[in-house]
């Protein structure tokens, strides 16, 4: 008998680990296999970097929840690891923690879809002065690889990448500025841009056209603080012209609807 139990255990482990890699989401690591040595434990940044992933790249809609048990199963690591995950993704405020019902990808309102938008008005264009004041050859050659990388996107057609890429291009200004409390906040707003453009996409709405990126390191390179900040504020802007973010869209006619 006791040769034949340890096999029944065995066979319902393999089964919990087949379900749970059925279950993994894009980037996920499956636990090891039967046989083999279990792989090294996610870290809280690399599950938090991949969560955030997928939000970034509209993989996770907004509203979609994030169960605990699930998140653990999937990265083969503990609950008490993931709550942490969640709740520094909620101090970024792309995850929403809601009492009694569980962890959610943010959905952000209309009002603070244009504060956003506000912010970012407001921190961008002295991000540019700050960057042009401290450019070097090494910080304007990353510009340009993250510009090719861009185009690369572009060119495969690549939609997750190419939404990605474009808000990583508007964190890494920032970083390359050299401010650590503004490429914080750039990273924060850049997320919620990502999430209120899956939220409030309309028909012709566009991720950040590689034209204006083009054009604004192009000032940058020349020192041209103006132009660069005139070119950032009209890039904001056709980023949200092109959303849905008026608010009387919110109250629809339903009378006029179903007439």
């Amino acid at each position: 008998m006791s040769s034949k139990a340890p096999a029944r255990k065995f066979g319902a482990a393999a089964a919990r680990k087949e379900a749970a890699a059925s279950a993994l989401a894009d980037g996920a690591t499956a636990p090891g296999t039967d046989g083999a040595p279990a792989p090294r434990e996610h870290t809280v940044d690399e599950i938090a970097e991949k969560v955030s992933a997928a939000i970034l790249e509209h993989r996770l809609a907004p509203g979609t929840k994030l169960g605990e048990d699930r998140l653990a199963t999937i990265f083969a690591t503990s609950r008490a690891k993931v709550r942490e995950v969640l709740a520094r993704l909620a101090h970024e405020q792309i995850v929403e923690l809601i009492p009694q019902r569980g962890a959610f990808v943010a959905k952000p309102t209309i009002e603070q879809a244009q504060d956003v938008f506000e912010a970012r008005r407001l921190i961008e264009p002295g991000v540019l002065r700050r960057l042009i004041a401290t450019l070097n050859d090494a910080k304007h050659q990353r510009l340009l690889s993250h510009l090719g990388l861009e185009a690369d996107a572009r060119a495969r057609d690549d939609k997750r990448a190419i939404v990605r890429l474009s808000g990583e291009f508007h964190v890494l200004l920032a970083e390359l500025a050299g401010n650590s409390a503004l490429a914080r906040t750039m990273r924060e707003l850049s997320a919620l841009t990502c999430l209120i453009i899956s939220l409030y996409d309309a028909p012709t709405a566009t991720s950040c056209r590689a034209d204006e990126h083009e054009e604004i390191v192009a000032a940058v390179k020349r020192g041209d603080a103006k132009r660069a900040e005139s070119l950032m504020l009209q890039h904001l802007d056709h980023i949200a012209q092109s959303l849905k973010l008026d608010s009387d869209l919110e109250d629809a006619d339903l009378e006029s609807i179903f007439a």
